[in-house]
């Protein structure tokens, strides 16, 4: 895709995001990697109301070459495009589920998240959580960048979830199945509950590798 195609792609994904309550006011960011660089979505910016042309463009470095100023939390795309070379895009949400999914007490920090379905396994795996850093604290992007070597989705503790993908469209699905995952888990909260055992996740990894 051009980068032309790719800004009309973030402003129609964070159009549909938003639309169907993933994101609210101006929280949430979504970035695509370019050659040379990437593009986020403008500080401040609602996901609705994203106007193609004022995407922000960043250098490989993080400097701002062109657009509205970026998000204040492009360092965390950065970082997680620094350690995964195969991500093309990231999504970044304050989606309620996964939110509140962030400020519970886990036992268990690595994987905060249960293989209730297969399609959890399948698009994000192990889920783990990062200690808890005030907005825009430069300190959180080490620590997403340390997850980010081995899990393509970290949930930031009392924040939300960032999550990357093969492409923006890739990036988003997974997104929403973090989140419908997470209402689950919160619905299942308190029943008896059957979750998919070690050999059924092993299977599914065999036959649908990350």
């Amino acid at each position: 895709m051009t980068e032309n195609q790719l800004r009309e792609s973030l402003a129609m994904f964070g159009r549909s995001l938003y639309e169907r309550g993933y994101a609210h006011g101006s929280s949430g960011n979504l970035s695509v990697r370019l050659p040379d660089g990437l593009l986020v979505t403008p500080t401040n910016s609602c996901l609705g109301r994203l106007d193609p042309a004022k995407v922000a463009k960043l250098d490989r470095a993080g400097n701002h070459v062109s657009g509205d100023k970026p998000s204040k939390e492009g360092f965390l795309h950065l970082a997680m495009y620094e350690a995964r070379e195969s991500a093309q895009a990231i999504v970044h949400l304050h989606c309620t589920h996964c939110v509140a999914v962030s400020c519970l007490k886990h036992a268990d920090a690595s994987n905060v998240l249960p293989p209730i379905t297969a399609y959890h396994v399948m698009r994000i795996g192990r889920l783990p959580l990062i200690p808890y850093h005030r907005p825009g604290d430069r300190a959180l992007a080490e620590a997403v960048r340390d997850k980010a070597k081995k899990h393509h989705a970290v949930l930031l503790a009392n924040h939300g979830p960032v999550v990357a993908g093969k492409s923006l469209e890739d990036a988003v699905y997974n997104a929403e199945e973090m989140e419908e995952t997470a209402k689950l888990h919160l619905l299942l909260t308190g029943r008896e509950t059957r979750y998919l055992d070690a050999a059924r996740i092993a299977d599914l990894e065999a036959h649908f590798p990350s």
